[in-house]
């Protein structure tokens, strides 16, 4: 149920409505639209009556939720109408807002030196993040996992040095305080999208969670699956289309660009594209990664890597620091061109 207040109703007015919802066994959730105040209604509320509730001391309308998400909805978006997740501690990198973010990095963290070096070469080319895996889910049970907390612990060394904020997967709900105490963000990577206990427990953190979409899931259930982390009190969430699965098999993935403004039209969360993952082939991040800027992306991010030859995961859709350079040139342009920066 949704509930928009009259532009005049008074604070005790807005209480009194509130605790109706309340008493119910239900909870509501303020959102401002304009001069008025909109209280989604969440939980078992069944029991309301919506005349009763309309007639209430200044309530203006009452309609029942149209999705079947409720805090991820347009419905009950912040001031401004979108939300803006600031990354970090530093005043530059946040997401959703006007300027573009770009998290960049290997896709598994190999060791502290070659961590570094591509930490320095995606932050001289305009990232603004740096991505890396700890723990890595793996289709097979012999291919390389990860280095865990080593690898933890040499993010947190890199951003040290290079002041990038740190973005990096977690799998089980036992990992996150691990995971949060060495990380910026927290990674929900695409087979972990429905793992429903994980989300609650990022949901319980106040670290940003970056939520990808899973590779046979649709843009309702990314929503739904965003909604168990914000039901459990954290707001900053970010979602990541990053390639869905279809009878395609020149790509590895198909990257859905539909989803991109279909999102934006249904929620206020800001959506970032993984073309790395989304094509699975290093020369058609670019084209991709620009066509994700100029369909509405809030930002990209990319997988890097000095030797993709060498590299012990994703090696084929990894891009080289110069070539990475290079892609930086050309997003910035579409940027520009969608007025956008980075």
């Amino acid at each position: 149920m949704i509930i928009v207040m009259r532009a005049e109703a008074t604070a005790a007015q807005r209480d009194g409505v509130r605790e109706q919802v309340e008493a119910s066994g239900g909870r509501s959730y303020a959102a401002r639209d304009g001069n008025r105040t909109v209280l989604g209604c969440l939980g078992d509320t069944d029991a309301l009556s919506e005349d009763n509730v309309e007639a209430l001391p200044g309530v203006e309308s009452v309609t029942r939720w149209r999705t079947p998400y409720r805090l991820a909805s347009r419905e009950l978006a912040p001031p401004g109408g979108r939300t803006v997740v600031r990354i970090g501690d530093g005043p530059a990198a946040s997401v959703g807002g006007p300027a573009l973010l770009v998290v960049a990095g290997p896709c598994s963290v190999e060791g502290p030196e070659m961590l570094l070096a591509t930490a320095r070469g995606v932050a001289r080319a305009g990232a603004a993040a740096l991505r890396g895996g700890a723990f890595k889910p793996r289709t097979s049970p012999y291919a390389f996992q990860g280095l865990g907390l080593d690898a933890l612990r040499w993010l947190a060394e890199v951003r040290r040095v290079t002041g990038l904020p740190v973005v990096t997967e977690v799998l089980d709900p036992r990992q996150v305080e691990l995971v949060a105490a060495h990380a910026d963000v927290l990674q929900v990577g695409a087979r972990s999208m429905q793992n429903f206990p994980l989300l609650a427990e990022v949901g319980r953190v106040r670290r940003p969670v970056l939520l990808k979409r899973a590779m046979s899931a649709t843009v309702t259930e990314l929503l739904l699956a965003a909604e168990y982390v914000l039901a459990r009190g954290n707001p900053n969430v970010i979602l990541c289309e990053r390639g869905i699965r279809t009878f395609e098999a020149t790509t590895r993935f198909t990257l859905d660009l539909n989803a991109v403004p279909v999102v934006k039209k249904l929620s206020h969360l800001p959506v970032v594209v993984d073309p790395s993952h989304g094509t699975g082939h290093w020369d058609l991040v670019e084209p991709m990664a620009m066509a994700g800027v100029a369909a509405g992306a809030d930002g990209l991010i990319i997988e890097v890597h000095p030797r993709p030859e060498e590299a012990l995961s994703d090696g084929p859709q990894s891009l080289k620091p110069e070539r990475f350079a290079a892609l930086m040139q050309r997003v910035r342009r579409i940027a520009q061109a969608v007025d956008r920066d980075l």
